[in-house]
């Protein structure tokens, strides 16, 4: 889904976020040092960056702030990862840049419920158009074509295109499909995921071959 970065120089909590977040379906990388993160993000910026405060060689607050700095991680977005739970030190993370603070200790859930609520948050409002080759998304006009013809889509249909383009080449569990496009959690209702996947693809024409099942796991378009 998303490609994350984690800067955290605890490493049995770094372990647990980088867990959480790869069973979530994300891709993560983590560090202990911020010399090497600035190493890593000139080769790839990340879709988000959780960033403890505390770090033996830079503050995070520091790090916050030269990223709104820089351009090209301008709107990067960051959340805040601090053992500090005053009010000030909430109110100074925020007025740095951060999008969203977490307070240590924290569960598994509200870290996954965070990262996807400032994922979202985030990159809808980025991302206005998603292409596979001459397929087009349309997320401004909600609109989908192929070769600059329209193409008729249920709003599910609409949805389930749009999260398999967005994670191309990325297998999507049946149970990131129903959270992300029904809204609920999975509970074996194969059938339902099946069949929007059926109709899609015989509305893609050639382009619903891209579209492969992952057997016992879930899809992915290619």
């Amino acid at each position: 889904m998303a490609l994350i970065f984690i800067i955290e120089d605890d490493d049995s909590i770094r372990e647990i976020e980088e867990f959480a977040l790869m069973n979530a379906g994300h891709k993560v990388l983590g560090f202990s040092l911020a010399k090497d993160f600035y190493k890593k993000i000139e080769e790839v910026i990340p879709d988000l960056c959780l960033i403890d405060v505390m770090l033996p060689d830079e503050n995070g607050n520091e790090i916050v702030r030269r990223l709104r700095r820089t351009a090209e991680t301008k709107k990067l977005p960051i959340i805040m990862v601090t053992a500090k739970t005053s009010e000030l030190d909430l109110v100074k993370g925020i007025e740095d840049g951060a999008d969203d603070y977490i307070k240590k200790p924290f569960s598994v859930m509200e870290l996954i419920s965070r990262v996807k609520a400032v994922l979202r948050r985030t990159l809808s409002d980025e991302v206005k158009e998603l292409c596979l080759d001459g397929l087009i998304v349309n997320n401004a006009k909600h609109e989908v074509s192929i070769d600059g013809k329209s193409l008729e889509l249920t709003y599910k249909e609409y949805e389930l295109l749009s999260l398999f383009i967005a994670n191309r080449g990325i297998v999507m569990t049946r149970e990131i499909i129903m959270d992300e496009v029904w809204g609920t959690d999975y509970e074996g209702e194969t059938r339902t995921i099946d069949m929007h996947v059926k109709t899609l693809r015989q509305k893609l024409g050639e382009y619903g071959s891209r579209i492969k099942t992952i057997r016992n796991v879930g899809y992915v378009i290619e």
